[in-house]
C-alpha cells in the first residue's frame, strides 16, 4: 500500500454519509469501531490474522489527491463545504490491533478503531479488504502446512490469483502463515522472503529431447536441480533421464549433497512417487527430493500421505492463493461505542435475529488466557478496557450463552496476556512492523499453543472465547433496552 493512492478504495455510501456528518455537524464525534469475523474459515478451529503492515501503509498515506478531489467534484453530489473539508483530510485516530502471524478466533475485535467518525466511516472498506484477504489466505495456509506434517511447502499460485495484489500479498500472508517460499520474485523483493522454484514443461518440450533439457538445466543450476519429469512419460522417460543426468552430474563432481531432485505434477502421485522414490534409491539416490505440484490442497495432501507417498516437497498453487473451498474470510466492522457530550462513550450494540450477529458492545480488550505447565491456549476472555485481571487472583469463567460451560482457574495455573496492542496514537504511528520472515517464526510458536485436536483439519475442538461478567451485564441490559424500543 506504501506510496499508492487509495483515498477512494471506498464505497460510496461510506462517502454520502461521512458528507452527511460534516454537514450536521457531528463528524467531529468519537466513535470507536472493532474489525472481527464470524466464523473461523475451511472449518478450522482458528484463523491466523494477517494484514497490519499494509493496513498501516494505508492509514499513513491516506489523503485525497487533486485527481481524487475532482472526480468526487464530478459527481456532482458532494457540497463544496465537503470537498474542502476532504482536501485536509488525514487520519487522526487511535489503532489498537492484534500482531500478524497471531491465532485469533471468532467474534474477538482484530483491530478496533477510535476515531471521529467521519474517519473511522471512510476507511471501513478498505480495512476489511486488507485484514480479510491475508488472514483468509494465512489460514488457509496453515491448513495446508500442517497437513504437510513437516515437509515444507511452497507458495506456487501466483498465475491463478485474483489479480496482482492478490497473488503477491496472499503470497506473503501464505509464507507468515508456514510456507518456506513462494515462487513469485515480486513478493520476494517486496518482504525479503524466499523465492523458489524449478522450470515448467515449455523448458523440456524446448529441446530436441527430454535428456538434453535435463542437461542443460542441470549444467545452467547444478546447485537447484529439481527436474519436472511428467512431460512425456514420468516412469519410462523422466525419471530414467532423471537419473542418467545426475549420474554425470555426480561424476562430474557438481552433484550437491541436497536440492536435487524430481518434480511430479501430474498423474496418481501416490503411485508414482513410490515407483520414483524406489528407481531412485536403486540408483544410489536416497537423498533426491521428490516434490509435487498438480492442483494440491490440504485434503489431497493428507490422503496422499495416508496412501504411503513418498514426496517430501509440495509445491501449493491455485487451492492455496485462491482459497477454493472458501472464498471469503467474513469480517465485519461495527460500531462498539460512541462518546457523548460529556466526554464518556456509551456503549452501542447492533441486535439480529441471528445470534450471531449480535454484537459486543463498549471498548473492548481481549484477555488470552494460558495453561501455565503446557503453555498451551484455555481460553480467550473478551472484557471491558477498565477491567483488571491478574495472575493472583481465581479466575471463573463461562459460556455467557452456555453457563454450564466454566472454567475454574486457580492463581498459579494460568498466564495472561493482553492481544491487542497499540498501533496508532492521534494518528501517529506507535508500532515497529516486523519483517515477514520474523512473523512467520512468531506465527509459529503460536500454532504450537494449540493443541493438536484445535489444529485437526475436520471437526476441531474449538478454544473458548468468555466474556467477562461486566461485559456480559452490559450486553444483556443493552439487549432488554433495546427490546423494549
Amino acid at each position: 500500500m506504501k506510496g499508492r493512492d487509495f483515498a477512494l478504495l471506498t464505497d460510496l455510501y461510506e462517502l454520502t454519509m461521512m458528507q452527511g456528518y460534516y454537514e450536521t455537524g457531528a463528524y467531529k464525534r468519537q466513535v470507536v469501531f472493532d474489525l472481527f469475523y464470524r466464523k473461523n474459515p475451511s472449518g478450522n478451529g482458528f484463523a491466523i490474522v494477517a494484514g497490519l503492515q499494509q493496513a498501516i501503509e494505508y492509514l499513513n498515506e491516506l489523503h485525497f489527491t487533486e485527481e481524487d478531489i475532482a472526480y468526487l467534484e464530478g459527481l456532482h453530489i458532494f457540497s463544496e463545504g465537503f470537498i474542502a473539508y476532504l482536501k485536509e483530510f488525514r487520519f487522526t485516530g487511535e489503532v489498537y490491533a492484534i500482531p500478524e502471524g497471531t491465532v485469533v478466533f471468532p467474534h474477538e475485535p482484530l483491530m478496533r478503531i477510535k476515531a471521529p467518525i467521519i474517519e473511522a466511516q471512510l476507511i471501513e472498506p478498505a480495512l476489511l479488504n486488507i485484514i480479510n484477504h491475508q488472514s483468509l489466505i494465512a489460514t488457509k495456509a496453515s491448513r495446508v502446512v500442517h497437513a504437510a506434517k513437516g515437509d515444507p511447502v511452497l507458495e506456487f499460485g501466483l498465475r491463478r490469483a485474483q489479480g496482482p495484489d492478490a497473488g503477491t500479498l496472499g503470497a506473503r500472508a501464505a509464507v507468515i502463515a508456514g510456507c518456506v517460499a513462494t515462487s513469485n520474485v515480486l513478493t520476494g523483493k517486496l518482504f525479503n522472503v524466499p523465492v523458489k522454484g524449478t522450470h515448467a514443461h515449455s523448458w523440456v518440450m524446448s529441446f530436441p529431447d527430454e535428456l538434453t533439457a535435463f542437461r542443460t538445466y542441470a549444467k545452467l543450476f547444478p546447485n537447484a536441480c529439481i527436474l519436472l519429469v511428467d512431460t512425456y512419460n514420468t516412469l519410462k522417460s523422466g525419471v530414467p533421464n532423471a537419473i542418467r543426468v545426475f549420474d554425470e552430474m555426480k561424476a562430474a563432481g557438481t552433484l550437491p549433497e541436497k536440492g536435487y531432485g524430481i518434480r511430479l505434477d501430474s498423474g496418481d502421485l501416490a503411485y508414482l512417487s513410490k515407483r520414483a522414490r524406489q528407481m531412485l534409491d536403486e540408483a544410489g539416490y536416497p537423498d533426491a527430493i521428490i516434490s509435487a505440484s498438480s492442483d494440491l490442497d490440504e485434503n489431497l495432501i493428507t490422503s496422499l500421505k495416508l496412501q504411503g507417498s513418498t514426496i517430501s516437497l509440495w509445491g501449493v498453487g491455485t487451492k492455496l492463493i485462491t482459497s477454493d473451498d472458501c472464498p471469503a474470510f467474513g469480517g465485519v466492522y461495527k460500531l462498539a461505542a460512541e462518546q457523548t457530550e460529556d466526554g464518556d462513550f456509551e456503549p452501542k450494540i447492533k441486535l439480529s435475529n441471528n445470534v450471531e450477529k449480535v454484537t459486543n458492545p463498549g471498548i473492548k480488550k481481549i484477555v488470552r488466557i494460558y495453561d501455565k505447565k503446557t503453555g498451551k491456549i484455555k481460553a480467550d476472555l473478551l472484557a471491558l478496557e477498565d477491567e483488571v485481571f491478574t495472575e493472583d487472583m481465581d479466575l471463573h469463567i463461562y459460556d455467557t450463552n452456555a453457563k454450564w460451560k466454566s472454567m475454574q482457574l486457580p492463581t498459579g495455573t494460568y498466564t495472561l496476556r493482553e492481544l491487542l496492542v497499540p498501533v496508532f496514537i492521534d494518528g501517529k504511528q506507535v508500532y515497529e512492523c516486523p519483517e515477514t520472515m520474523d512473523i512467520q517464526a512468531y506465527c509459529n510458536r503460536e500454532k504450537d499453543t494449540l493443541w493438536d485436536e484445535q489444529k485437526r483439519l475436520k471437526n476441531p475442538d474449538i478454544v473458548p472465547v468468555d466474556l467477562s461478567d461486566k461485559l456480559s451485564a452490559m450486553k444483556l441490559k443493552l439487549i432488554e433496552a433495546m427490546s423494549g424500543m
